[in-house]
């Protein structure tokens, strides 16, 4: 909220990127925007969308909008009649099948299954995340909480070995990146957790 404040003090637009966390990802609100309080003056989103379809859409103000009226803007493929079609279809299934409710609740089902990997094996860290976008951190040391990056890409292509595709990011690559499929279930939740702690284990 001060972020927003303080850009908007400078005369500066907000920008919500919504490209990962939207669609009710993160469970607990349908823009990740929402979970900060704050109303940004420009929201870009992508991905989820078009469930795998090529389709991207950016909402803001009228006064905002109004500005690209003052030069041409082009695009060969903007307002794909198929993948339109396709992106409306995706929301109504997101609303019919109660989706970012059932991302909350695997991936709460998730998150504690990670934290009792976490009471286990001494490397992981920290676990983060709502909903279906989560992050599980592996350090050396819990106090210093330095990077176990090398650990990390062992655990990585383990998983990957048993069928775990993972993503990894974090400053020093030390991050396990958990953004599931949104049809993601609790079995399969289960299932990366069984698959991780036993690459945890070989370490």
């Amino acid at each position: 909220m001060a972020a927003y404040r303080i850009v908007r003090e400078a005369g500066g637009l907000c920008i919500a990127d919504e490209v990962q966390t939207g669609f009710g990802r993160t469970g607990d609100a349908y823009w990740g925007f929402q979970l900060q309080g704050v109303t940004p003056d420009i929201v870009t989103m992508a991905k989820g969308i078009g469930n795998g379809l090529p389709l991207a859409a950016v909402v803001t103000t009228p006064e905002i909008a109004a500005g690209l009226t003052r030069a041409i803007h082009f695009n060969t493929f903007g307002g794909n009649p198929m993948c339109s079609a396709g992106g409306r279809a995706v929301l109504r299934v997101i609303d019919r099948e109660r989706i970012q409710d059932h991302c909350k609740d695997v991936g709460t089902h998730l998150l504690e299954r990670l934290a009792g990997l976490q009471a286990k094996h001494s490397i992981i860290g920290d676990v983060r995340g709502r909903g279906l976008m989560l992050g599980l951190e592996l350090v050396k040391d819990q106090k210093t909480k330095e990077p176990a990056t090398k650990e990390l890409a062992e655990v990585f292509e383990g998983m990957k070995d048993l069928g775990v595709l993972m993503g990894k990011g974090g400053l020093y690559g030390n991050v396990f990146r958990i953004k599931p499929p949104m049809a993601f279930s609790r079995a399969d939740a289960d299932f990366l957790a069984d698959v991780m702690d036993h690459c945890l284990s070989k370490l």
